[in-house]
């Protein structure tokens, strides 16, 4: 069984970077709508936005995904969590994905390895702030803290 730290003490930080990820991908989204704006949904053109190249379905599936991970790391309960590791995991898989199309017509949301790497970068960091921002009763927190300074022998 998964072993989740509840209570960590660096629970807010990790939201902040949540939200600081989820605001990047907003703002990206935003901007690459903007440049992006009358061309075909699945166009491979030579737009780029904050550094990453796009296309209007990237921009508006990355419009969609800031907004989630904005409203999962402003939510207080475990929702931000589970929100997170999913984000993590699909992150993680479509920079995997689109790495392995990137020359090649399959690569429809207009990759470039700098979004790859970009991509997988934030699928670490989600998946990190995942794992430690897991709330619970403050009797759990006391005995997990209590398991920590005194391991049994």
């Amino acid at each position: 069984m998964a072993h989740f730290p509840v209570n960590h003490p660096a629970r807010p930080l990790y939201r902040v970077f949540a939200g600081l990820v989820g605001l990047y991908i907003l703002v990206f989204g935003v901007w690459g709508v903007v440049q992006t704006w009358g061309e075909p949904l699945f166009a491979r053109g030579s737009h780029w936005a904050l550094g990453l190249r796009t296309n209007l379905a990237f921009s508006l599936v990355s419009v969609v995904f800031g907004l989630v991970l904005i409203i999962g790391a402003s939510r207080r309960g475990n929702l931000g969590h589970v929100m997170n590791l999913t984000a993590g995991v699909v992150f993680m898989v479509t920079g995997i994905a689109m790495m392995s199309v990137l020359q090649t017509r399959a690569n429809i949301l207009n990759f470039s390895m700098s979004t790859v790497i970009v991509s997988l970068l934030f699928g670490l960091l989600l998946l990190a702030t995942g794992l430690y921002d897991k709330i619970g009763t403050d009797e759990h927190a006391e005995r997990e803290r209590a398991d920590r300074l005194h391991p049994a022998r």
